[in-house]
């Protein structure tokens, strides 16, 4: 395993002059990415046809990446899948828990990413009696009463950074008698989360941020072991059948994490996912960690240090905030754009959230200084009041 990060940094195809700190929406490109899609595409798909699903393992592939992303979320093996989208697994593990319960109330909190909560609101829709509780994120504890049937949360807040409690919301979750959903899209490659360690029922999360698997990767599902060959799958796909090409009529789920596989897997992009991985195999994820703890602290006091016109958003302790940071400013949209007009990429979150993505594997602190004095001039000079920094772009 690497101990530093000089090596995995000569893995990415760097922006020229640019400082890229937005990996936590979108990972840069790992080197290989090209050539492997590009041997998928012409060796694999131009040579093979329909036989590459056998000859180059494309229906292996879902199992196999996601043991390899199992090992940076904690998990044991073969009970990690990957496929289809965030959305599509966190409603899969909504609908299995909602099975598991007699509860009907699915708590949530109000820094959770609002697709989840778009999801949950969806699949509640169709059943009856159940209710959609959302409480302030250090509010959850408490909330856990006795007509809670499903803890769903997202460990790192997307706008703030802040990082749940995990070991600790799922134990006092467990002694409810509350089954546990957690969302790891800003954790998985970014925190030391062990979802084996904390016992959590369900965990879901994507691979275009952290991991750098590209726009649109998969996502993947977790189902801890007591539940593997229990849960039932909600949106069962031919994939996820006992004998997918037995076409049978009738849906029979397969065995263990299998039954969370829904439709055919996104061959092409699974090519990119892999090369990313390979990056990440030769990772501890306790090193990430650290260097994801320090470099942080280092670029808040160095913003700070230049500016006091914006305001610390997330958590100053590291061991409570996830791999980025964020500060709270009025015109925290027109100052991003002109932050990133002068080469610092991150990006913004409503209602005034200007968000930075700390990711060790290709940032290092010479990089945060220098976009620390960068975003402090673009603040201390007002030079975000531009009519070009108001023009508000489809993705913000």
């Amino acid at each position: 395993m690497a101990t530093d990060f000089e090596w995995t940094r000569q893995q990415f195809t760097a922006l020229p002059d640019v400082i890229y700190l937005d990996g936590n929406s979108l990972g840069l490109l790992p080197k290989q990415a090209a050539a492997r899609v590009a041997r998928t595409v012409t060796d694999e798909w131009g040579t093979m046809a329909i036989s590459g699903w056998n000859r180059a393992g494309w229906m292996a592939a879902p199992r196999q990446l996601g043991d390899r992303i199992g090992r940076l979320i904690g998990a044991e093996p073969d009970h990690v899948v990957v496929g289809d989208t965030l959305s599509i697994k966190v409603y899969q593990a909504l609908a299995a828990a909602t099975r598991m319960t007699d509860r009907k109330v699915i708590l949530s909190d109000t820094g959770n990413f609002p697709s989840d909560l778009y999801m949950a609101e969806g699949l509640i829709s169709l059943l009856d009696g159940y209710e959609l509780r959302t409480v302030a994120p250090d509010q959850v504890a408490q909330a856990l009463t006795p007509d809670v049937g499903i803890l769903m949360l997202t460990e790192v807040d997307y706008r703030t950074g802040r990082r749940h409690d995990m070991a600790a919301l799922t134990q006092a979750a467990q002694t409810n008698g509350t089954i546990t959903v957690w969302d790891l899209a800003h954790s998985a490659g970014a925190t030391d989360v062990n979802v084996s360690a904390v016992d959590a029922d369900f965990a879901v999360g994507c691979t275009y941020k952290f991991l750098n698997a590209g726009p649109g990767a998969p996502a993947f599902i977790y189902v801890n072991p007591r539940h593997a060959d229990t849960a039932h799958p909600a949106l069962s796909g031919w994939l996820g059948h006992k004998a997918p090409f037995a076409f049978d009529q009738a849906y029979a789920a397969g065995d263990g994490i299998d039954r969370m596989r829904v439709g055919t897997p996104p061959v092409i992009q699974n090519a990119a996912l892999d090369a990313a991985l390979d990056v990440w195999d030769q990772v501890d994820m306790a090193d990430v960690r650290a260097a994801s703890m320090a470099l942080s602290d280092h670029f808040i006091a160095e913003v700070e240090a230049r500016t006091n016109q914006l305001t610390l958003a997330s958590p100053r302790d590291a061991a409570q905030r996830g791999s980025q940071v964020s500060f709270h400013f009025a015109e925290g949209y027109a100052a991003m754009q002109a932050v990133i007009a002068r080469g610092v990429v991150g990006d913004f979150r409503a209602p005034d959230i200007m968000r930075f993505g700390i990711t060790p594997l290709y940032i290092t602190a010479d990089d945060l200084t220098r976009a620390a004095e960068i975003i402090a001039d673009v603040i201390e000079h007002d030079l975000w009041d531009r009519p070009e920094y108001q023009i508000r772009n489809a993705v913000t």
